[in-house]
């Protein structure tokens, strides 16, 4: 279960949480121009655009959760159980496996419009990494700072949808996601008018009474709606630190702590959650435990390279004691 958003102020920011039972030794990666890409049914990118994001490396290969290149496009895939579905491969058309999606669309489109145009002829397949690493499967957001489009591998092949609010969860499919905004038409940020009754005089007691009805449990429906309603409200000075501020908070509403979710392997929480300045390619992230922000920043790496840039997670609570006062 996970949460996406795209948000502008001043400068464009995209993230994520993953919620997640367990770790998969997650790290920040960022793969320079002249790294090569390679797919199992397509010929290798010898050279790309740069992009850094969150990942799974495995024998040299970043398998990323989410990330964005060096032209601020941006992608991240989310878990979609219950409706993905991938075909096997055909002669003719563009086949990808999942696990190569996000570097294949990123690699080669420095916009979402061109991101849409590589699509046409795709054909998302069902050829997994490894055994021991099996197809997840997953639906993608894929935005700038100008649009974001969804893509779904359905059963009828790929669904391609405009996204005017920049939100993303899992199941169900997204134009359903989208559909229910309209049951939460009414709320408001501001205080709440009287229109239960024209016999009774109901004054609002408390801040925030506007909002009664958003929805507060964990599922994908929910999270979907309290994140686009949080987003959509959010304010924000147009400097980074307060953009970057602002969407942390954004992602923090749809936060899941440990013991409120349980599944057969496990308790879901937030194990991290990402923050990229697509204009500065500057990548924050936070994790469960450890909730100072941590920058890496890809425009300062060689990125006509060869190497991969790894960056561990850094999990390590950090509580900052203040000295006793001394005096006045």
């Amino acid at each position: 279960m996970c949460t996406a958003v795209s948000y502008q102020a001043g400068d464009h920011y995209f993230g994520r949480n993953l919620d997640l039972e367990y770790s998969y030794h997650e790290t920040v990666a960022i793969v320079p121009r002249r790294y090569p890409l390679h797919f199992r049914k397509r010929p290798a990118m010898d050279t790309h655009y740069a992009m850094i994001g969150m990942a799974t490396v495995v024998d040299g290969t970043p398998l990323f959760y989410e990330a964005t290149n060096e032209k601020g496009l941006s992608m991240a895939g989310l878990n979609f159980p219950i409706s993905a579905r991938y075909l096997p491969p055909e002669d003719g058309a563009v086949n990808i496996a999942p696990f190569e999606f996000i570097p294949w669309i990123l690699g080669q489109c420095a916009s979402a419009d061109q991101a849409e145009e590589a699509l046409k002829d795709l054909r998302l397949v069902d050829i997994p990494f490894s055994s021991s690493l099996p197809l997840t499967p997953l639906h993608w957001m894929i935005c700038d700072r100008e649009r974001s489009i969804i893509v779904e591998p359905m059963a009828d092949g790929i669904r391609i949808f405009h996204d005017p609010v920049g939100v993303l969860t899992n199941e169900p499919p997204f134009d359903h996601h989208l559909s229910r905004l309209t049951d939460y038409m009414g709320l408001t940020p501001e205080l709440p008018h009287d229109t239960f009754s024209r016999d009774l005089h109901l004054i609002p007691y408390s801040n925030g009474m506007g909002a009664m009805g958003l929805p507060g449990d964990f599922s994908s429906g929910s999270r979907y709606i309290r994140a686009t309603f949080v987003k959509l409200n959010s304010i924000s000075a147009d400097d980074p630190a307060s953009g970057v501020s602002q969407f942390f908070h954004i992602l923090s509403s749809v936060a899941m702590p440990r013991g409120c979710v349980r599944t057969e392997r496990g308790h879901e929480i937030t194990r991290y959650s990402s923050c990229c300045d697509t204009d500065r390619g500057i990548y924050y992230y936070t994790t469960y435990d450890a909730h100072q922000i941590t920058g890496i920043q890809m425009f300062r790496e060689d990125l006509d390279s060869t190497e991969l840039s790894l960056y561990p997670i850094d999990d390590q609570p950090r509580i900052f004691m203040r000295e006793p006062h001394k005096g006045r």
